[in-house]
């Protein structure tokens, strides 16, 4: 399949995307605008940016898919690490012949989104990371338990939930074992360079509140650690703190998601 430029036209199009040892569902709206990928939170799917895709409109292509064992479609996999969801950026863009995109994640997906972009900044047209992506060591021992007892609490009631596509088709462990995994990248150490690194625009836009499973003030501490990250990087810049929490953001504050987008486009090539 020929590349695509931001100013090539693609077909609308779904279906699945074959990758390593399962498949993706990717939903591409098509079109002549810049090819916007969109990175969901770990256990999340493509329609959680049906608002933020709706508020940006027809003049952007939007490209949406479902990770490994997520959605009603994506199949299983031996593999559910970061440097997997890494690859299926890849393997999704390909697939739609796309070859410079406008990034955009939210939680997990902006941890894809950062290094992704970092690895890439000749095929990134920009960055935008929604609540996440944020440099702090908040795993420890009692927190890597926390965590292990959560989902296997959460386990219980999961696989009725699987047949609708809103839980992952995987296990406690593997949840777990994910989450930990984030933890671990989220750490000063792993993600400070990363982010130090991109070389792109890039915008965060960040919540208020807590998220699930967050105690008192965790949330916000970890969000303050965006000042160092803008302050050493002049590519990083906080576009909007607003008044959802991290779990309602795409639901509540589409709209700074959307113009964070909109912000990034206009550093670069912005919508053709």
């Amino acid at each position: 399949m020929t590349k695509n430029s931001p100013s090539s036209t693609g077909s609308k199009w779904t279906g699945m995307v074959p990758v390593d040892d399962t498949a993706l569902a990717v939903t591409d709206t098509g079109g002549s605008g810049t090819p916007v990928i969109y990175l969901n939170g770990q256990f999340a799917t493509q329609g959680y940016w049906q608002r933020v895709i709706a508020e940006l409109g027809t003049q952007w292509r939007h490209i949406t898919y479902d990770e490994r064992a997520r959605g009603r479609k994506s199949k299983r996999s031996a593999d559910y690490s970061f440097e997997a969801a890494v690859r299926d950026v890849d393997a999704v863009l390909a697939a739609r012949g796309v070859d410079r995109a406008l990034v955009v994640g939210w939680s997990y997906g902006a941890f894809v989104a950062a290094h992704w972009a970092a690895r890439n900044p000749a095929r990134t047209l920009g960055v935008v990371m929604v609540e996440g992506a944020q440099p702090h060591d908040w795993l420890d021992d009692a927190m890597e338990q926390r965590i292990r007892k959560t989902f296997r609490r959460l386990n219980l009631f999961m696989p009725l939930l699987r047949p609708t596509g809103l839980t992952p088709r995987m296990n406690a462990g593997q949840m777990a074992d994910c989450n930990i995994e984030l933890g671990r990248l989220a750490r000063e150490r792993e993600l400070g360079p990363v982010l130090d690194s991109i070389s792109v625009p890039a915008r965060y836009v960040v919540a208020s509140g807590n998220s699930l499973g967050s105690k008192g003030d965790e949330q916000e501490l970890i969000r303050a650690s965006l000042d160092g990250v803008v302050a050493r990087n002049a590519h990083i810049k906080i576009s909007a703190k607003v008044a959802s929490n991290h779990d309602a953001i795409l639901k509540k504050d589409f709209a700074a998601v959307a113009e964070a987008v909109r912000e990034v486009a206009t550093l670069d090539h912005g919508p053709r």
